[in-house]
């Protein structure tokens, strides 16, 4: 069977589409893959990374306010639905398959037009535009939460790479700090704010460091690459050992490492952390349509996690509410309630729903 892909943008898309290649590859062995993305992407390091082949259209960004840009949107939509459905074509593709973000309207507007069966996978809580409009016509729509409005939805979870799927947190910890200079018998907090980094987080570990140090945590902190050349002014330390990277290659090798985690609450991100039973401190993006609060809700409700609003993440917040989850017990029924949250084998869910919609049905 030939199946395209199409996401991309941020990990939030390409991720997923990502995890679904390799649970097609695995359920399939004979099946040709093609992803589909725009210049302007991380898929254009990270799909190539992960061996598989990626094809380029022109990024059709989808504004939220009525602005000039808007009125560009049809010829650039017009041009892009063309590029893909040459892709299409060329890839004799029988089923196509959309994780949203700027490649995947074009992409799922071209199947329609060549009458291929499309399922879609929607990441957040709150549906992307792109994928609003394509559930309408889609065989198959897979969401990761429950309450995202699509129509006909199947609730398959978040499709996440097998590493992190079977990881094991507690057979790996030692290798894993070992690996990433971490002190194996302390308690470990890992701060990421995801494939960007985000500012904020940065900014409260840092001055949190005294507290921290007084708690007898060690860091591991994710900056991402963009603010990792920025200069930072250390306080002194008595004890904490602190371990500063641009970015982690396998994000696995840190969930393991970990204890708890500092972090945005983007879908990936909850997901992941829920699958691997890694306690977690989520700081919702304070923009954009309000996903990122909605996509930990379910965690904070079920006591996986705790919520910080951005404007409220100060040194004295994040220190406090460390202090509080390392009373003696409370990481390991976090733990325990966020394994029990979220589907683990959203992957080889929605894998199976693709070959089911291009007739090879798979059990």
């Amino acid at each position: 069977m030939r199946i395209v892909l199409a996401g991309g943008g941020t990990t939030g898309h390409i991720s997923p589409l990502l995890a679904t290649a390799e649970a097609l590859s695995d359920l399939a062995p004979d099946v040709e893959l093609t992803c589909v993305g725009t210049p302007a992407g991380l898929e254009t390091t990270l799909v190539p990374q992960a061996g598989r082949t990626l094809r380029l259209i022109d990024p059709v960004p989808l504004p939220r306010r009525l602005s000039a840009d808007l009125l560009a949107v049809p010829v650039r939509l017009g041009r892009a639905t063309a590029q893909a459905g040459r892709i299409l074509a060329e890839t004799r593709a029988e089923v196509v398959v959309g994780f949203g973000g700027y490649a995947a309207l074009p992409v799922c507007l071209a199947a329609r037009r060549a009458r291929l069966p499309l399922v879609i996978h929607e990441a957040n809580a709150v549906p992307g535009l792109a994928n609003r409009i394509a559930a309408r016509f889609a065989a198959r729509t897979c969401v990761t939460f429950d309450g995202t409005g699509l129509p006909r939805p199947v609730r398959t979870g978040m499709p996440v790479r097998r590493a992190v799927a079977t990881l094991d947190r507690a057979a790996g910890r030692g290798e894993a700090r070992r690996r990433l200079g971490l002190d194996e018998a302390a308690t470990v907090l890992l701060v990421s704010g995801g494939s960007q980094g985000a500012r904020s987080l940065n900014a409260a570990v840092i001055d949190a460091l005294p507290g921290l140090d007084g708690l007898g945590i060690s860091v591991l902190h994710v900056t991402g690459q963009r603010n990792f050349a920025e200069p930072v002014a250390l306080p002194e330390l008595h004890w904490t050992k602190y371990r500063r990277v641009a970015y982690v290659d396998r994000m696995e090798e840190a969930y393991a490492a970990a204890d708890l985690m500092l972090a945005r609450a983007g879908s990936g991100t909850v997901n992941e952390t829920a699958i691997v039973g890694l306690p977690a401190i989520f700081v919702p993006l304070p923009h954009g349509n309000g996903e990122q609060a909605k996509n930990a809700a379910g965690l904070i409700a079920a006591g996986a996690g705790v919520l910080v609003p951005d404007a409220e993440l100060t040194a004295e917040r994040l220190v406090a509410a460390v202090g509080k989850l390392m009373a003696p017990g409370q990481l390991a029924a976090m733990s325990a309630a966020a394994r029990a949250a979220v589907p683990r084998d959203a992957a080889m869910a929605v894998a199976r729903y693709v070959l089911e919609a291009g007739g090879q049905p798979c059990h």
